[in-house]
């Protein structure tokens, strides 16, 4: 689209004004092309003919959705008055002081303090992406430290700006934001002494102006020092150009350095009062501006102040009174009185107390220093002149020895602070923070405004660079063509200066002249530049001055007294003076040292783009102009090779007067400091970028169906943009943006909102009809009626006459009579029908009430038995639950046991795999030796004819070998017989093996010896002696095949013990059956109890229809007809009780009969229950009878034992739930027992048979026992015999030969020895499972006998509740209880603090045994302990809140048992019977207490770590209601998290977030009242987080957001009522932002308005109202902004309120924490103890 299409009616445009600098006014009719005068309306109402130029059309004003964005580049419009107008916007209006231009933060000063720079501040910036929050100085700062974190590479801060703009404190803000964000944990406190830095050099370097109290008068760059950790380590100061002229000179109200009034100001404390000072009016130095003191500003408060960062710098008080003598006696200097002699002379007088005391304190001498300030020594190649000085010459003397020692001092300063901030390790990387004057034009302008507007030029080189750099890569990093863009060069400017002969090595020429002059170098000047140079121009009505046109204007500067300032010289007498001071510090200060080489010179390694220019060699001293060029040049260097950011200082009025906005000012500057030149290159391209994502978000509304069905939202954007803009040089389509040029984003707003105007006008029409519609049907129904009442009214007026009247009241006078008389008969006749019925009901009712009397008397008679039975019917259920119960918990914990004897089978069957792949090894390295032994035979083969000798020997080890073979076959035989004597034939064989072996290894050694006497006697014959080795080889090859054959037969052996393994794990199958057969009696014993139910419920029926009938048996009537008047009266008395004794007798019987029956029946159910038992049993004793005879002797052989070991852990089960069904049967025996009194008899039967079967089971188990010690004794001769093999394998080690075949043999007596080793380790764990399953047969057997013993109580009274420990145990139970505990272990179907509990019952047995130190040591064991824990998971959310919980129930059982009164009101007797006896634990109750505080606190912490992160972007960034939202262009600061980012948090990631915390803390018994204080705490840090961040976000301020945060709130009140949660406060800690979300929504109109805001939110505070109200955003035009007058009204009604100034709300706020006492309902006597707590070595007393 055409821009000059966009001036349409309607349209706003940009004028200039020489008031306002520009002015809005809007389009009155539309623009063509060739018009020469467009028609506006101002927006006072008057109409203008503004004449244009066609090619120069007024700019376009941006929509007002636009204005006040954080951006100025999202702007649609990129010009002058739009950047001026969002400026205005923001800071006049909305309060906002920064603002990004791009890369640059613009700030404006605010003339007044304000609450946005606080710690609370700070976190809340820290970690966050530039373009997610408000800018501030704390963004800038916090991308800086980002990206040298992320990068590694060195960052730089460029403050700058005019005086009074505000460049100190942002510089300062901005190191104190690193020192915050990155405090590291020594206690070096780095941190602080850089920011102490800051007021020292600010009270000698900075002084008051006309422009500014605290104006800066020097340049400072200050590299802050970061190690790897990006912690900081040190830091590094370089200064510019100090003002030294303002020490002697001050204009009209402006003042000398800070330093100078605060001496003066404390100048009567002791310390000083030796510097002999006065107040500030006393000394020339300090009153010639006129202007001593700054308003606000306490000179004393100050000066202490800086003592104290001297002091935190580590500077002693020697050193700080040496600097303050040194102030003291330039002032004094200044006093000194110069008179004139003469014209040509000048003199000091001696007696000057001045003079005397500047002498004094500097350690000179004063007559040399009269003599000097008045005379000068002149020397020539001939002779040496003492020339007299006129007074204006000595004064000028006396001025620059004035100005150089307060120069050195403050180069001193610097050197020291630096020093201060060194470090000693290496640095990682660094951020420099530039706090640099800004560009300069005053009316006078000298050498010092030269230099700062030449460091300007330089900056704003590399400020252009920097930025057309950004851009470019930009366009590159989109894949977008892009042109050279034409940018302002200054480098013009910049050889002008500094260029070989120009403006300052012309100076420095001629400031090497003896006669140079100020004239004479404006004459070369002249010369060289005009009509050459267009940068350089002469003023028409001067010739003492010149101008330069800077990048930012054109500025003249006076060419009087640039060569002295540029030489800055010191008489040499003077200085020869002052060298030999008797004060060090003086003297230091003018000795001819060599300048030290600048620290910040090692640390750049990068070349500058320019060389250095290098002052001339014959120039004898380095001018100021020359070594402010080299440092600067040094600092670009410096700036070149760090990544830069900007800071744009603005000040927006020249009267210092707050949030007032001086147009003319703030342009000149944005001119001045670059930010227009920003605006000029981006607006040139493309300025206005967008994501997809935002242009489908804000452009939607624009699609068309068509359109909308695209899946791909970037196709669908580019179908729009084609279709609503036809050029397509308009726009640029990049990879992840749309590219669009000026004006086309407005464009897109007006046809957006010219579409959404439609639409308002047809939902408008709708509702207007509709509302006419039901009004004119209101009208309408109202006139009928009123018709309808005005017609009847009409047609009675008609039909009323005076006959009618008289007719009427005729007819009333005869009803009246006639009425009279027919009420009167109905009444006499209802009368008499009532007295009748009264008669016959009163007689039916006494007769009733009489029969009722006898029928309850005899009802109670019934009731009283019916009741009794109904009791013990109660009783009787009551027990049977209890009993179920026990069962039930009996159950599980053998179901726990099971479980954790299943681990350790699957551990054991591991293990036994690892042996099988070690004995698979084995049969490898066998397979090996058959192949050596078949080489062997290859050989034997060779050798056959020359083993002949030996052939008897072999014959008669291979009949041993056959011989033992039969042994072993007749010992296989025999173990499968018996046990016993398996192993003794195992004995017996290994005894003739090791015989064998040790016959072997005699016969063995005589060989050897015969071979060795033959090799003594035969030496001389080699062929023989080898003849005789290769026999003694063959020899042993055979005795190793033999071996082999052994071990081939052992092999066979274990084959046939295999087949017995299989055997016996075909019965354990039988398992299964008896599992089903356990079921199968369950069922049964269920259906019994059914059966049983049912069968009482008939008995009840059938007794009552028995008792009924027989009552009704009888006739009343007949009975007293058959009695006498006696029996009558007996009968009165007596009789309902015999009727009803009658009916009973009639009953019993009656049951009695059924009964009988049952019990029959029952009877036969438990002898088959019994029989079912007792075979059981059987099965049971023969599995295990056939598990003890399980043999160990190979790998095979323990592999099937282990698997069959695993399957027969479940035989404890099985008996456990046989003594349950036996529990059970037990039940129903006592349930017999009380309806009849015959079952007695069989119930003792019944408990023989359980007794007879228990003692048949304690017979089984000792021989079970005496078996096993069977087995230990075979294992110990097993061991016997390994031993006697190694000592065998060591004896046949000394027979080490050198020929190979001894080799092999040791070999495999050594893998015999591995193999023997392998059985012993299997035998040992063999033993232990044995062990084991002893042990839980004895649980089991004692179990079965607690439970069968009728006479045994099964109640808690068997127990003391104390658990009995030794003292050596401690540590065991300290670490098995507390430090390897685990949650998630103990919390599932465990009682809640079991831990705790256990703990308590052991202080319990100390306090029982009266130990005092055992007692003592326990509880400082278990503080210890659970400190530790702590300690060791400081992360870890489980364990502590299972601690905490843990540690709270202990606190309660402490004070619950402590005795005191006041907690044992809820205590029941017996836990009253358990309280400690002998100490009073109530310190040790303090120390837990703490414990529990801290421990609470690290919960907390842990807790508002993990959710932390969460609540921005689930509270505030989610958008709960869909479809609600819209997007605003974000400018060069994009958000960083995109819309479409699916793994974003939500709000259900806040709430599944609180789900999982309440979850843990419920799951570890943490008590309720704890519960609800730790979920207040975290809402109340969410709502805090949560208004923090909105407070922060000028973008989150919208209607809309409030409905989304409205919304988000009630889910949190949803999930509080879900959990029952309601009491617990946490609501009222949403409050605020409960508020702040209604703020945002109500209508912000009129003075009811502001009165109901008012009157709303008094949760939030005033400044925090204000801040809202002044960020409120518009999202779309229809909605309105909020005027500044409308904020005044709220303001001035909020300045009653006393509340804090603090914006922020303080996230770090703990609430009190209460620990409530609440007593443990469980008995320490039923307190079980689980197996996988190890605590086996408690024992329950």
């Amino acid at each position: 689209m055409a821009v000059a299409a966009l001036y349409t009616q309607y349209n706003r445009v940009w004028i200039p004004d020489p008031e306002e600098v520009w002015k809005s006014a809007e389009i009155a009719k539309d623009y063509r092309a060739g018009d020469r005068v467009l028609q506006l309306l101002l927006e006072d109402g008057t109409q203008l003919d503004y004449p244009i130029d066609p090619e120069s059309l007024p700019p376009l004003r941006n929509p007002d959705i636009l204005v006040g964005e954080n951006d100025l580049t999202a702007l649609s419009y990129l010009h002058e008055p739009a950047v001026l107008h969002n400026l205005r916007v923001r800071f006049a209006e909305s309060k906002l002081i920064y603002t990004y231009s791009g890369i640059i933060l613009v700030a404006m000063n605010p003339y007044k303090q304000l609450p946005i720079y606080g710690d609370a501040i700070i976190h809340a910036y820290s970690g966050q992406n530039m373009g997610d929050m408000d800018p501030h100085i704390f963004a800038v700062a916090e991308e800086a430290y980002k990206q040298m974190a992320r990068n590694n590479k060195n960052q730089s801060i460029i403050v700058s700006g005019e005086s009074g703009a505000g460049k100190t404190v942002s510089a300062r803000y901005a190191m104190r934001y690193f020192a915050t964000v990155s405090k590291s944990n020594s206690n070096a406190h780095v941190e602080d002494k850089v920011l102490a830095s800051n007021p020292i050099t600010e009270a000698v370097g900075n002084a008051k102006t006309t422009r500014n109290d605290n104006s800066s008068r020097f340049g400072k760059y200050t590299e802050i020092s970061f190690d790897e950790r990006n912690q900081i380590i040190g830091a590094n100061m370089r200064t510019y150009l100090l003002e030294k002229s303002r020490v002697v000179f001050q204009s009209e109200n402006e003042r000398n350095y800070h330093i100078f009034y605060q001496l003066c100001a404390s100048a009567q404390q002791s310390e000083f009062k030796h510097l002999k000072l006065g107040s500030a009016e006393e000394f020339n130095y300090t009153r010639m501006g006129g202007s001593t003191v700054i308003e606000g500003v306490n000179d004393r408060a100050d000066m202490a102040e800086t003592q104290k960062t001297f002091t935190l710098l580590g500077f002693k008080e020697d050193f700080q009174m040496d600097v303050f003598k040194t102030l003291a006696a330039i002032l004094h200097l200044g006093n000194v009185q110069i008179k004139a002699v003469g014209n040509e002379r000048s003199t000091v007088s001696g007696d000057d107390s001045h003079l005397e005391v500047f002498c004094e304190l500097l350690g000179l001498d004063s007559g040399k220093v009269a003599q000097w300030l008045c005379n000068r020594k002149i020397v020539t190649t001939s002779e040496t002149v003492v020339k007299p000085m006129t007074r204006p010459q000595a004064v000028n003397a006396r001025d620059a020895l004035a100005k150089k020692i307060y120069a050195h001092l403050f180069d001193f300063l610097v050197e020291r602070i630096n020093q201060a901030l060194q470090f000693s390790g290496k640095q990682h990387t660094f951020i420099g923070v530039l706090d640099i004057y800004g560009f300069e034009t005053f009316d006078v302008n000298s050498f010092e405004q030269f230099c700062i507007n030449y460091a300007n030029e330089k900056l704003q080189q590399q400020f252009n660079l920097h930025v057309f750099k950004l851009e470019q890569e930009e366009y590159m990093k989109e894949d977008i063509p892009w042109t050279l863009i034409d940018f302002y060069d200054n480098q013009p400017v910049i050889d002008l200066i500094e260029a070989k002969m120009g403006i300052l090595e012309l100076l420095d020429e001629e400031c090497l002249l003896p006669h140079g002059s100020d004239e004479n170098w404006l004459q070369k000047l002249y010369n060289n530049f005009i009509n050459k140079n267009s940068l350089f121009e002469k003023p028409r009505m001067s010739n003492t001055s010149f101008i330069i046109q800077h990048f930012a204007d054109k500025v003249e500067y006076k060419c009087e007294g640039f060569l002295e300032k540029n030489r800055d010289t010191v008489y040499d007498m003077l200085v020869e003076i002052l060298r030999a001071s008797k004060f060090h510090l003086c003297a230091k200060f003018f000795q001819e040292n060599p300048v030290p080489p600048s620290p910040f010179s090692s640390a750049i390694t990068m070349k500058s783009a320019k060389p250095v220019i290098k002052p001339n060699n014959k120039q004898l001293r380095t001018t100021v102009g020359s070594k402010f060029r080299s440092s600067l040049s040094l600092l670009m260097e410096t700036l070149n090779a760090t990544t830069p950011h900007y800071v744009r200082c603005i000040k927006p009025n020249d009267e210092k007067l707050p949030f007032e906005f001086d147009s003319k000012r703030i342009v000149q500057q944005l001119r001045a400091c670059g930010v227009l030149e920003t605006i000029r290159i981006s607006a040139q391209s493309y300025p206005s970028r967008w994501t997809y994502i935002e242009f489908y978000s804000r452009y939607g509304i624009l699609m068309t169906k068509q359109e909308l069905s695209f899946g791909d939202k970037k196709e669908v954007c580019k179908a729009v943009l084609h279709r609503l803009i036809q050029d397509f040089n308009q726009y640029q389509f990049g990879k992840t943006k749309i590219f669009f040029r000026a004006g086309q984003v407005a464009y897109l707003e007006k046809l957006r909102l010219d579409k959404l105007r439609q639409g308002c006008v047809l939902i408008q029409k709708h509702v207007r009809g509709w509302l006419q519609r039901k009004k004119f049907l209101r009208k309408r129904q109202a006139a009928l009626i009123i018709q309808q009442y005005f017609r009847g009214q009409h047609t009675v007026r008609k039909a009323v006459t005076a006959a009618a009247l008289k007719e009427a009241w005729a007819a009333i006078i005869i009803q009246k009579y006639c009425r009279g008389y027919l009420v009167r008969s109905l009444y006499q006749l209802i009368r008499v029908a009532t007295i009748t019925i009264q008669a016959y009901t009163r007689g039916f009712l006494a007769r009733r009430r009489y029969r009722k009397m006898l029928e309850e008397h005899k009802a109670v008679i019934l009731q009283k038995y019916a009741r009794a039975w109904l009791a013990r019917r109660r009783f009787q259920n009551i027990r049977r639950f209890v009993l179920n119960i026990q069962l039930t918990y009996r159950v599980q914990r053998l179901q726990k046991k099971l479980e954790d004897q299943n681990k350790e089978n699957h551990g054991l069957v591991e293990k036994l795999t690892s042996l099988a792949a070690v004995r698979a090894g084995d049969v490898e390295k066998i397979q090996k030796l058959e192949s050596e032994l078949d080489r062997a035979a290859a050989h034997r083969q060779n050798y056959e004819e020359k083993g002949k000798r030996y052939k008897a020997a072999v014959e008669e080890k291979l009949a041993k070998l056959q011989k033992h073979n039969s042994e072993l076959e007749i010992q296989k035989e025999q173990i499968q017989r018996k046990l016993q004597e398996q192993t003794e034939e195992l004995k017996g064989k290994m005894d003739d093996l090791t015989k064998q072996l040790f016959e072997d290894v005699q016969k063995e050694e005589r060989q050897r010896i015969l071979l060795e006497k033959s090799f003594e006697l035969k030496a001389q014959d080699y062929e023989k002696q080898i003849c005789s080795l290769k026999e003694e080889i063959k020899a042993l090859k055979d005795e190793k095949t033999q071996l082999q054959h052994q071990l081939e037969e052992e092999r066979i052996a274990s084959d046939d013990l295999k087949g017995e393994v299989a055997r016996l794990s075909k019965q354990a199958k039988t398992i299964s059956e008896f599992e089903k057969e356990i079921e199968l009696l369950q069922t049964q014993k269920i259906d019994v109890e059914k059966h049983v139910q049912s069968q009482k419920r008939e008995m009840r029926e059938k007794m009552s229809e028995i008792t009924k009938q027989l009552l009704e048996s009888y006739e009343i009537g007949d009975v007293r007809s058959r009695l006498s008047v006696e029996d009558l009266e007996h009968l009165n008395e007596d009789g309902e009780l015999w009727f009803a004794y009658e009916g009973l007798k009639k009953a019993t019987r009656v049951l009695e009969s059924h009964f009988q029956s049952q019990k029959d029946c029952y009877e036969k159910e438990i002898e088959a229950l019994n029989f079912k038992v007792v075979h059981l049993s059987q099965e049971i004793n023969h599995l295990q009878k056939l598990f003890r005879e399980e043999n160990d002797i190979n790998e095979s052989i323990r592999h099937e034992v282990t698997r069959l070991t695993s399957e027969n852990m479940m035989i404890p089960d099985f008996k456990q739930q046989i003594s349950e069904l036996e529990k059970q049967k037990q039940d129903l025996e006592i349930r017999l027992k009380e309806q009849t009194e015959n079952m007695k008899g069989k119930v003792e039967e019944l408990s023989n048979q359980l007794n007879h079967s228990q003692e048949e089971d304690g017979i089984q188990q000792r021989t079970k026992e005496a078996q096993n010690e069977m087995r230990t004794k075979e294992k110990g001769k097993l061991i016997d015999k390994n031993q006697e093999m190694q000592e065998a394998s060591e004896h046949l080690r000394q027979l080490e030969t050198e020929n190979e075949g001894g080799s092999r043999f040791r070999q495999e007596v050594s893998r015999l020895i591995m193999e023997n080793r392998d059985l012993e380790e299997q035998l040992d764990m063999k033993d232990r499972v044995i062990k084991k399953l002893q042990d839980q047969v004895k649980a089991l057997t004692k179990t079965i006998e607690k439970a069968s013993d009728p006479h045994l109580s099964s109640g808690p009274k068997e127990y003391l509740g104390m658990l009995e420990y030794k003292r050596e145990d401690e540590a065991k139970l300290i670490q098995n209880l507390i430090l390897d505990l685990k949650p998630r272990g103990v919390v599932v179907n465990m009682i809640p603090g079991l831990p705790a509990h256990i703990l308590f019952m052991c202080v319990r047995y100390a306090d029982s045994l009266n130990d005092a130190n055992m007692l003592k040591s326990l509880m400082n064991s278990i503080i210890n302990g659970i400190k530790q824990v702590v300690k060791e998971h400081l992360e870890d959310f489980e364990m502590l809140s299972f601690w905490l919980s843990n540690t709270c129930h202990f606190l309660n059982c402490l004070k619950q048992y402590s005795g005191e009164e006041e907690f044992m009101k809820h205590n029941s007797p017996h836990q009253n019977k358990n309280c400690l006896n002998n100490f009073d634990l109530s310190e040790y109750r303090q120390i837990l207490s703490d414990v529990a505080i801290r421990i609470y606190h690290q919960f907390i912490i842990v807790m508002e770590n993990n959710i932390q992160p969460i609540i921005v972007p689930g509270m505030l960034e989610y958008e709960s209601l869909q479809g609600i939202s819209g997007l605003k262009p974000t400018g060069f600061r994009k958000r960083s998290s995109s819309i479409d980012d699916t793994d974003a948090y939500t709000m259900a990631s806040v709430l599944q977030q609180l789900s999982y915390f309440y979850s843990t803390m419920c799951q570890n018994g943490l008590d309720p009242e704890l519960v609800r204080q730790a979920v207040k705490q975290l809402f109340f840090l969410i709502g805090a987080v949560t208004l923090n961040s909105l407070l922060l976000r000028k973008d989150m301020c919208s209607c809309r957001k409030g409905m989304q945060i409205r919304c988000n709130i009630s889910y949190l009140e949803e999930w509080l009522k879900d959990k029952n949660l309601q009491n617990s406060l946490a609501k009222e800690t949403l409050e605020p932002l409960s508020q702040a979300a209604w703020l945002l929504q109500v209508k912000k109109t009129t003075d009811s308005d502001a009165k109901e805001i008012y009157e709303r939110c008094t949760s939030l505070s005033a400044v925090q109202i204000i801040k809202i109200l002044n960020s409120y955003t518009p999202i779309d035009d229809f909605e309105k902004r909020v005027t500044p007058s409308f904020v005044r009204k709220v303001q001035a009604l909020l300045n009653s309120r006393e509340d804090s100034s603090q914006l922020m709300l303080d996230t770090g706020y703990l609430f009190q924490v209460m620990f409530p006492f609440t007593p443990s309902p469980h008995a320490l006597e039923m307190i079980q103890i689980p197996s996988s707590f190890k605590l086996g070595f408690l024992n329950r007393l």
